[in-house]
């Protein structure tokens, strides 16, 4: 019996290999219990997400369920699903604050946020610390624009431009219409007759000869159109590391340009 069981054993080895036994299931199969196993730590994920969410807003967070819609991604699963000009992608929201003289980066910062509302303050704060001051006037698209967010700006005493609306391409911001503001008149209000002033359109005018060039130069000059690195504290290095070779560049061609 036990010769028996030597050659079954040697006859096993050379069907199968020496590591494995036969009775191992499918690759097939196995890489089903692989992504339903993925899947329920996917569903675990978002479970906590949206409880983390109630948790942050005051609200009961034990009954706190994922939006119906809501997704995970596999591969990246700290990247987010966000609309871009080819549509919906996995990606994540890189930020940069550009100074007017020479296109420098003075602040720059990656988030998993779709909004840019909620990246107009803490890209202020960035720029204090990465620069070490606050920027004395600044210009920023409709993204930006908020009730909040001016108030921001006018505590901190800096003197703003903040789209109030969508330009199309092109177009300049129409002249404001005569008479004053009504009594009621909200900050948008208000930012959006800024705007509408001789000053406040030249002023915003020069904004697309200041940060668009920028992303111009890195996309489509230096040919970064996406991150290479999984994982927001890796995105955010290469993404630090792109706006530091930036500034090279640009400090190379103003020192021997």
């Amino acid at each position: 019996m036990l010769k028996k069981a030597e050659q079954e054993d040697a006859r096993e080895d050379r069907l199968y290999g020496r590591d494995r036994t036969g009775d191992e299931l499918p690759e097939e199969l196995r890489r089903r219990e692989t992504r339903l196993a993925k899947i329920r730590e996917a569903k675990r994920a978002l479970e906590e997400e949206a409880k983390e969410k109630a948790k942050a807003e005051g609200k009961d967070s034990k009954s706190a369920k994922p939006e119906d819609k809501k997704q995970r991604n596999f591969t990246d699963s700290e990247s987010r699903i966000m609309k871009g000009s080819d549509g919906f992608v996995q990606a994540y929201n890189g930020q940069a604050a550009v100074e007017q003289s020479f296109q420098l980066i003075v602040g720059q910062a990656v988030t998993q946020e779709v909004n840019d509302k909620q990246q107009l303050q803490p890209m202020v704060e960035t720029v204090k610390e990465q620069s070490g001051q606050l920027p004395e006037e600044l210009l920023a698209d409709a993204g930006y624009c908020s009730e909040e967010n001016i108030q921001y700006m006018n505590d901190k005493g800096i003197d703003s431009y903040i789209a109030t609306g969508r330009q199309k391409h092109g177009k300049p911001i129409e002249p404001c219409k005569p008479g004053p503001l009504p009594h009621n008149a909200t900050l948008v209000d208000k930012m959006r007759r800024k705007l509408q002033t001789k000053s406040g359109r030249a002023i915003y005018a020069a904004r697309k000869a200041i940060v668009e060039p920028v992303f111009g130069q890195i996309k489509q000059c230096r040919g970064f159109r996406q991150f290479l690195l999984r994982g927001i504290d890796k995105v955010k290095a290469e993404w630090a590391l792109v706006c530091l070779t930036h500034n090279i560049l640009k400090m190379y061609r103003i020192c021997y340009g």
